[in-house]
């Protein structure tokens, strides 16, 4: 299989708008490989989930903002932390967050394999210890960090309080109190940038394989999910 033809078989998930077809076509293949292959920027490092556009619109880089959710159906806002880790540490960040939900959560897969037009399946858990869902996401850890079709939520309805670690391989926190959450993002020193752009508010590309969805399933499995996940022939 020829690299651009493997190229678009991996781009499967475009939950946001993506550089068409033609804009890869028109670039020389050296060009295409080498935005791909590259990871790092100064000090901030990308898991192999997603990528910048190729003009850099906005080049990723390390911290966390405030915002805040609307919800139409309660017309409250709740407050929201979106945090951008480095792939270094972003896994164990993830994993420091869950703690001020408590001892039993309730989690959610989010897969968007094989799903066009910003469109993503939700399988919920409910009710497993903590400890326990740490254990698992540990054993899961490569595909996680990897996978720009999968993410996943944790979140204590009864507080009530999500993390979420989304496809872009973003952390989210919805809170009415965010100040435990921001205690923990300062003792992994990400800093607070008010003024920081993530990949998400421009174009970017999306990757995945064949061995994530199968790898997707077997968590899935793991936590006792019963909803099937699309496979991909």
């Amino acid at each position: 299989m020829g690299f651009l033809k493997q190229f678009y078989r991996n781009i499967l998930c475009n939950r946001y708008s993506l550089m068409a077809r033609n804009d890869f076509e028109r670039l020389p293949k050296l060009e295409i490989e080498s935005h791909l292959s590259t990871a790092t920027y100064g000090d901030f490092t990308l898991t192999g989930a997603v990528r910048p556009s190729f003009d850099l619109r906005i080049v990723p880089e390390q911290g966390y903002k405030h915002d805040s959710y609307r919800d139409d159906f309660s017309r409250t806002s709740i407050p929201v932390l979106i945090v951008s880790v480095s792939a270094e540490q972003l896994f164990d960040t993830f994993l420091d967050l869950l703690d001020p939900l408590g001892d039993t959560v309730d989690a959610v897969l989010e897969t968007s394999h094989q799903r066009t037009g910003g469109y993503h399946t939700d399988l919920y858990r409910e009710e497993i210890d903590l400890p326990i869902l740490k254990s698992f996401l540990y054993d899961f850890e490569e595909m996680i960090l990897n996978d720009g079709c999968t993410g996943i939520a944790v979140l204590n309805p009864s507080i009530p309080v999500e993390v979420q670690f989304d496809e872009h391989k973003m952390l989210i926190v919805y809170a009415e109190n965010l100040w435990k959450f921001e205690s923990i993002l300062k003792e992994h020193r990400i800093p607070k940038k008010e003024t920081i752009r993530f990949l998400t508010e421009a174009e970017h590309i999306h990757s995945t394989r064949e061995e994530y969805l199968r790898r997707f399933n077997e968590l899935q499995i793991t936590l006792g999910i019963d909803e099937e996940c699309p496979v991909i022939l």
